[in-house]
């Protein structure tokens, strides 16, 4: 079983939406963030989306890359295979209700690894003026899988990949300042009320039959809503809760979180912007990894 290098610069078609403020506040409220930022419509700035909410436009996209990977060979049980491993996203400016949105999805990078076969998708997402609005960078590991043939060179040599990621320190270097810590408790609805207001499915999140075919314990929380939370933290505490100031979140997804359970939320100010984040699983194995939130 194998991965084509072929697929690099293989693209999907656009995905179209309109954005209300139904959405971006369902969203936050999804999570658990009461931040008026996210709530308050009658704010005289009104609101805007929390800086993870571009998953939610792009998750469409990320469905249509299947077609792609059937296209080049791949069996559908190959990609059952598949797990989010890394995420890096770039935000070019927030997201308002009312923007129109289009979200395309090109592959950047196939290559072989230990665990299996590392694949790099570039979602972009612009508005109805063509303007970037948010980059995402999205790695995927399909287990026990290898990679078969090279890539094109002309379409490997055209296709974006992420601008270097600042290395943040380790809270035990001298500079980086531990900032705040907060448990947060998980209901068993907690996928499923994430689910809806996210519009994000995947039954693996809150069916246990699909759970259980998935090889899992049960249900799991989404990776990006652990991710969320700790962005939220940063948020709140090195940003002065404003959103607007989160300029890049990057992560690797290392453990999961079940439900229900509890997780603990960690940031570390390692200065000029750079808010190392992590979340602890209820048996206190980080869920996220190299993770940061660089804030302007």
């Amino acid at each position: 079983m194998a991965i084509a290098a072929s697929l690099v610069g293989a693209a999907t078609a656009a995905v179209h939406h309109e954005v209300d403020a139904r959405w971006l506040m369902a969203y936050a409220a999804g999570l658990g963030d009461h931040n008026p930022r996210y709530l308050d419509t009658l704010a005289p700035e009104g609101i805007v989306a929390h800086p993870l909410f571009p998953v939610c436009p792009e998750w469409p996209a990320v469905l249509a890359t299947r077609d792609l990977f059937l296209a080049h060979g791949t069996p559908l049980d190959e990609l059952r295979r598949g797990i989010h491993a890394t995420h890096d996203l770039v935000l070019h400016r927030p997201i308002v209700p009312g923007d129109r949105l289009t979200t395309l999805t090109r592959i950047s990078a196939v290559e072989a690894r230990r665990p299996g076969a590392f694949v790099l998708a570039h979602l972009q997402t612009r508005d109805a003026e063509g303007e970037v609005v948010a980059d995402t960078w999205q790695g995927s590991l399909y287990l026990g899988s290898g990679v078969e043939g090279r890539a094109d060179a002309s379409a490997a040599s055209a296709v974006a990949l992420p601008p270097p990621a600042p290395q943040p320190r380790t809270s035990t270097d001298a500079g980086a300042r531990p900032a705040s810590h907060r448990r947060i408790e998980l209901a068993p609805g907690a996928a499923h009320v994430y689910t809806e207001c996210a519009r994000i499915w995947n039954p693996i999140h809150t069916d246990p039959v699909a759970a259980e075919r998935a090889g899992l314990d049960g249900i799991i929380l989404h990776g990006t809503a652990t991710l969320a939370l700790a962005v939220g933290e940063a948020v709140d505490h090195h940003a002065g809760g404003d959103p607007t100031r989160v300029a890049r979140v990057v992560a690797r997804f290392a453990a999961m979180v079940p439900l229900p359970s509890s997780v603990e939320v960690r940031t570390t100010d390692h200065g000029d912007g750079l808010i190392g984040v992590s979340v602890l699983n209820a048996d206190t194995v980080e869920a996220l990894r190299a993770a940061f939130v660089q804030v302007l």
